[in-house]
């Protein structure tokens, strides 16, 4: 019986023994499957740190890119504006040159009848003077008259001085008088061709120092381009690098959260959903302080948001620049601003940026907008987006607030 009862006992603590093992086993299990996943959700943490700043800078770079985009396109539609600059200054220098030419042959026309004229007054005064002579000799005309005719200083001194002599025939002091007034017209109008060419050659000395000077305009612009697309590249490398350690760390992200996933045994969805949300500009413009013409002209500009950017170019459907862009929405409401982002900069008259309406322009740094409310702008951005709204009208310093209407 003390026997059995031993066994029973040895039983009972064998069993309370595995039982315990089990218990500690099981503690054991929980406690690493508990660590195991604070490791993963730590890993995950740091991940999503780290895409974050990654996407971060990844932002700020594509920002930038933006933004060299904007004023490579600019300096494009520029450098366009320029050359047709140039080519209108080549064509009036054409012109100019044209003129020159004509007025050289009147010159030389006018020079030629001066020379016949004063050929003929001369010719008739010799003969004259011989007649005379003659007249003296055969008696026909006293001494006094003769000497008072020879002695005059040229033929204009003779003229007034036939007034007094009677003797003299009438038809030879009309002819004398005809041709020195033929003589003296034709002088005058030398003059005034020859003061004419001057002003032509003048203002083509003057078309040539502007063609000059756009030119080397010209190539300060294809300079500056040459930088900023540089600088473009290097953005691009900076940015496909960092695109990549995105991607990778995004690769590492999933299979930690998939390890999460399969550790909770759960059916989680970890995807975001990426919700997407129509801006009712209408609504941000009339909901701004401004002019009921200055939000029609906002409300028409973002009628035309992504059509494209075309450098050069002013239409709303087919495609314009950012200067181009304003230059047309304001051109359809009557109102005759500047081309270029730089001459826009002195239209209509300068607010602050905290007193910004709809309708107004916003000038930087060789690019422009207009203002649509709420911190919000409407633009020809770049040839990559087109016509666009931005929602940060300060995204690049801004130089100066226009208002027009």
């Amino acid at each position: 019986m003390r026997e059995h009862l031993k066994k029973i006992v040895s039983f009972v603590l064998i069993a309370a023994v595995a039982l315990s093992a089990v218990h500690y086993a099981m503690q054991e299990t929980l406690i690493a499957k508990a660590t195991k996943e604070d490791d993963l959700k730590k890993n995950i943490d740091e991940l999503n740190n780290q895409i974050s700043d990654l996407n971060d800078n990844i932002s700020d770079m594509e920002e930038q890119q933006e933004i060299l985009e904007e004023e490579m396109d600019d300096l494009n539609a520029e450098i366009i504006n320029t050359l047709t600059s140039i080519g209108m200054k080549e064509d009036a220098l054409v012109e100019k040159e044209a003129q020159i030419e004509d007025k050289q042959v009147d010159i030389d026309a006018t020079s030629k009848d001066y020379e016949e004229a004063k050929s003929k007054e001369e010719a008739r005064y010799r003969d004259m003077v011989v007649r005379l002579r003659k007249m003296y000799e055969k008696g026909n005309t006293n001494t006094d008259n003769l000497n008072l005719l020879l002695s005059g200083n040229g033929l204009g001194d003779m003229l007034n001085r036939m007034d007094n002599v009677e003797s003299i025939y009438e038809y030879d002091r009309v002819k004398m008088e005809e041709y020195e007034t033929a003589k003296n017209e034709a002088l005058d109008l030398w003059n005034r061709l020859e003061a004419e060419k001057t002003d032509l050659e003048s203002a083509k000395a003057s078309l040539e120092a502007d063609k000059a000077n756009l030119e080397q305009q010209k190539l300060d612009l294809d300079s500056l381009l040459a930088v900023k697309r540089a600088k473009s590249a290097n953005y691009d490398a900076e940015l496909k690098k960092a695109k990549q350690e995105a991607s990778v760390a995004k690769a590492k992200l999933k299979q930690e959260q998939e390890k999460l996933r399969k550790l909770q045994q759960g059916n989680k969805n970890n995807d975001a959903a990426n919700g997407k949300y129509e801006t009712d500009y209408n609504s941000i413009i009339d909901g701004a302080e401004g002019s009921k013409l200055g939000k029609q002209v906002a409300k028409y500009a973002c009628q035309f948001v992504g059509n494209p950017y075309v450098p050069g170019g002013t239409s709303l459907t087919n495609g314009a620049d950012c200067s181009g862009f304003t230059y047309r929405v304001y051109a359809d409401f009557g109102y005759s601003l500047p081309r270029t982002s730089t001459e826009q900069r002195s239209a209509g008259r300068e607010v602050s940026y905290s007193e910004a309406q709809p309708g107004d322009i916003i000038c930087y740094s060789g690019h422009v907008a207009i203002y649509i409310g709420g911190g919000k702008i409407v633009h020809a951005s770049t040839q990559k987006t087109g016509i666009k709204v931005g929602n940060n009208a300060q995204y690049r310093p801004i130089l100066s607030v226009r208002r027009i209407v």
